[in-house]
């Protein structure tokens, strides 16, 4: 058999990500262990190469399954790696959706100041270089939405919700309207 390239790697390993969920128990153990071996090993084959964004790809996707997992301290090591790899390679779009995800994990961790400042930081990237029907562009522009909803400040709250409402409607995402919408009448 044919070594698999670090590609089909993690291409298989997050198609049994996926799989996984509608194992039992024990089953899914199995799944997450070869999971992270497979994107372990394509990590490996990367890292060091020129193929930075790949790599970054590659901790992204473990990181997932740490968070699957409920390891959030592993998974918030291996965005950060992720984020230091994209810094280096000037992927503008690949650090804005990663540092998108360190503020996802900061939001569930309860601290909405850090997770304030990641999504800051991909929000300007997104801005400077994102398309206008990006849905990653729109997903953060979420989660800003939530935090700063969170934190209280109810009219940067409110624009953000209007633009969440525009970006996801412009995507043909009617959930993601009715979402800025509740978000938008609760505010007032």
């Amino acid at each position: 058999m044919k070594d698999r390239g670090p590609l089909e790697l993690m291409e298989s390993a997050w198609a049994a990500r996926r799989a996984s969920f509608d194992l039992s128990d024990a089953e899914r153990r199995a799944a997450v262990e070869a999971v992270r071996t497979d994107l372990d090993r394509a990590a490996t084959m990367l890292r060091g190469r020129d193929e930075a964004v790949l790599y970054a790809h590659a901790l992204h996707l473990r990181a997932h399954v740490e968070l699957d997992v409920g390891d959030v301290e592993r998974a918030a090591e291996l965005w950060s790696e992720a984020v230091a790899v994209l810094r280096v390679t000037g992927d503008p779009l690949q650090l804005a959706h990663k540092v998108r995800h360190l503020g996802d994990l900061e939001r569930g961790r309860g601290r909405l100041g850090e997770a304030e400042a990641h999504y800051a930081e991909a929000l300007g990237l997104y801005r400077a270089h994102g398309g206008s029907l990006d849905l990653d562009f729109a997903n953060a522009v979420n989660r800003m939405a939530l935090v700063k909803e969170a934190m209280g400040d109810t009219a940067e709250a409110r624009e953000l919700w209007r633009e969440v409402r525009e970006r996801y409607g412009a995507l043909g995402l009617q959930e993601g309207v009715g979402e800025a919408e509740r978000h938008l009448a609760d505010l007032g």
